[in-house]
């Protein structure tokens, strides 16, 4: 069955998903927000993003954000690919004058700590402030490891839809399934939310690990696994200890550790993580990676801050997450990128 999609938000991740459904036969809308002129005016000129090396699947179709309500007439859901930045302009401008029967599949990647320190995905964010104008909607949501240039070379990917309604994802599990983009579903949204945004803050602390050997041994080193191992241990121990406050599954957890794994090796959150380890400050690094979306340090703060939360309030013991909190401190303190690694030892002995 062909189907009709919008892509808003001509980002990297939401683009990239153009791939699967054009070449599935899926007529597909690309909408740029007011930040993507430049790329929504270069794919109509070239039929390529600026960021790609493949053109786009020949029928894609290019609207600029005021044009939005048109590529959405008649369309069987709309994929929104905005980033972490952009999840309140994509609540105001979109979801709140979008007709409440049209599915929405959301990229975007991240958590809200609430004043009691819950965590919240941003499909339940939505989902609330919709409510309180009186629209009822539900949200699905992607996740999983999966970087948008390698979905675009048509490298092998295992991801995951999340959603209430099973009927919806399943719907648009057929529309964007291919010989390279494999779909796993779930009901569990928090849990897959929460999964594919914790890898975030994590792969940050993972990172400086590379950028702890550039600056002890020289660049010329290369690579050195032991630390990062370690580290990566570490990182998994506390992102199950968070992920079983949010009571997600198992395959929620594992599906998380994966991501971890790819944003570790490839990315944004890589690049900010390198820096950090060789001993730049946080203003330093921000300035040599001006005008890169850094959602990392977003996941990081927010999940830190609802941890201090719930330990003033006796709900969760800061000491049980030592990488976490040493990434807020590098972030917001200016302490040395050098990790707590005795911290990370554990004592079963009786």
């Amino acid at each position: 069955m062909k189907r009709k999609i919008a892509i808003i938000g001509s980002g990297m991740m939401g683009s990239a998903l153009a791939f699967p459904a054009r070449e599935n036969g899926h007529e597909v809308n690309l909408v740029g927000t007011p930040l993507d002129k430049d790329i929504i005016d270069a794919c109509r000129k070239t039929g390529r993003h600026p960021k790609f090396e493949s053109d786009f699947p020949a029928g894609v179709k290019y609207f600029q954000f005021e044009e939005w309500k048109e590529a959405v007439k008649g369309v069987d859901f709309v994929i929104g690919g905005v980033s972490s930045f952009g999840v309140d302009w994509f609540l105001e401008e979109v979801l709140s004058y979008l007709d409440p029967s049209i599915p929405v599949l959301s990229v975007t990647k991240g958590l809200i700590n609430l004043e009691d320190g819950t965590l919240i995905s941003y499909p339940d964010y939505w989902e609330r402030a919709l409510a309180a104008k009186g629209i009822k909607r539900e949200i699905c949501a992607i996740g999983g490891p999966c970087t948008s240039y390698e979905l675009v070379y048509h490298d092998q990917s295992e991801v995951a839809f999340c959603g209430k309604d099973s009927s919806v994802i399943r719907m648009m599990k057929e529309t964007l399934t291919t010989d390279y983009y494999h779909i796993s579903l779930t009901n569990d949204v928090i849990g897959l939310e929460s999964a594919v945004a914790l890898k975030n803050g994590y792969a940050l602390a993972i990172a400086m690990t590379i950028g702890l050997v550039n600056r002890h041994h020289g660049p010329e080193a290369g690579l050195h696994f032991n630390s990062q191992a370690a580290a990566f241990y570490q990182a998994v121990k506390e992102m199950r200890f968070l992920l079983e406050m949010q009571g997600a599954s198992r395959n929620c957890e594992n599906i998380g550790i994966g991501d971890l794994y790819v944003t570790v090796y490839g990315g944004r959150t890589r690049k900010i993580g390198i820096l950090l380890g060789e001993g730049k400050s946080y203003e330093e690094a921000l300035q040599l990676l001006a005008g890169v979306t850094l959602e990392s340090l977003v996941v990081a703060r927010r999940v830190y801050k609802a941890m201090v939360r719930k330990a003033e309030l006796g709900q969760a013991d800061l000491s049980m997450f030592p990488m976490l909190c040493h990434a807020a401190a590098v972030l917001d303190k200016g302490k040395d990128a050098e990790l707590p690694w005795e911290d990370f030892t554990f004592d079963e002995t009786h």
